[in-house]
């Protein structure tokens, strides 16, 4: 028999509580909320449709380009493993948010005059570029607008400690884009790598998730089997500096391996772990050497007391005393 609540109780709100709801703890998703009568919470019910239009908005608002553009020219300036050159603007096939939405084989395309620009205006190098970083507005202005800078420059870090040097080709800009335009791009600018920064498909409790798609030996026409995908980059979800790290491993094995995709395993975590278990040996070898040689500086007095002995100095005397 499901308890009744007790409607003359003063602390009663009118909510028969849930307790699955302990279990939000752990996770954004909408579990536990409750019932009012037959219906939900009036507050869980505007919290969802809050979490709606912010979807919705991040899905049909327009990326501010020159923003985006004026800060990677300060990032720029910061690090100088980016390309000097300031960010290219591209356009996809889909002329507009309505036709990207219901055409995404045009999203996966640059325009012509895109192809165009990268062809004419960029002198390709006779040695490629080892990484192209492209940025694509995709499903989520939102995502690229809060995450995309903050994780280049935690790419940067990653990079700047490899033992490697890496060329980057100038970053490009790509409107209503879809993952495989970086296949494009990466192609025209010669360069080994792409990795592309696009807004994923926004979700009600993440409406600027960050995607990163890797592809080695870029050209147009490469299936996702080609890719490996990093999600949910953002504070909420994989924060900036894990992201850069995934990143980054899957970089250098992409260059070492010289593949992407199905056959490039992310084995970056069995790293962390291996150094973490390294660091706690390490310490855990400190303490037992620390333990052992206080015991052994360590006896018995009349009282029955342990006393420690600092020095071998020390020991000497007291024993012959």
């Amino acid at each position: 028999m499901v308890d009744q609540p007790d409607i003359h109780n003063d602390d009663w709100n009118g909510v028969v509580d849930n307790p699955w709801r302990r279990l939000r703890q752990f996770t954004a998703a909408r579990i536990g909320l409750g019932r009012s009568g037959i219906s939900l919470p009036t507050k869980e019910m505007l919290e969802f449709q809050l979490a709606h239009a912010q979807a919705r908005d991040a899905v049909h608002t327009p990326l501010d380009f020159s923003a985006l553009t004026q800060q990677l020219e300060t990032l720029a300036e910061q690090y100088p493993l980016l390309n000097e050159e300031p960010p290219l603007k591209l356009h996809s096939e889909a002329v507009d948010r309505m036709t990207y939405l219901q055409r995404p084989d045009l999203g996966r395309r640059l325009d012509e005059a895109s192809r165009v620009l990268l062809q004419q205006e960029q002198q390709t190098p006779e040695q490629p570029f080892d990484l192209a970083l492209v940025i694509a507005d995709g499903l989520s202005a939102t995502a690229i607008a809060h995450n995309a800078v903050p994780f280049i420059q935690a790419l940067c870090e990653e990079l700047n400690a490899d033992k490697q040097e890496w060329t980057l080709a100038p970053i490009t800009l790509v409107e209503q884009a879809r993952v495989a335009v970086g296949d494009d791009v990466g192609e025209l600018l010669n360069a080994k790598t792409v990795l592309v920064l696009i807004g994923e498909r926004p979700g009600l409790s993440s409406p600027d998730s960050l995607g990163l798609y890797l592809t080695w030996a870029p050209v147009r026409g490469l299936t996702d089997a080609r890719r490996n995908c990093i999600s949910n980059v953002r504070p909420e979800g994989l924060n900036f500096s894990e992201a850069a790290h995934k990143a980054g491993y899957l970089l250098r094995e992409s260059r070492r391996l010289q593949l992407s995709g199905v056959q490039l395993k992310d084995r970056s975590g069995a790293l962390l772990e291996s150094a973490d278990d390294m660091a706690a040996s390490t310490e855990k070898t400190a303490t037992l050497e620390h333990s052992s040689a206080a015991a052994d500086n360590t006896i018995t007095t009349e009282s029955g007391q342990p006393s420690a002995l600092h020095s071998t100095a020390e020991a000497k005397n007291f024993l012959l005393s």
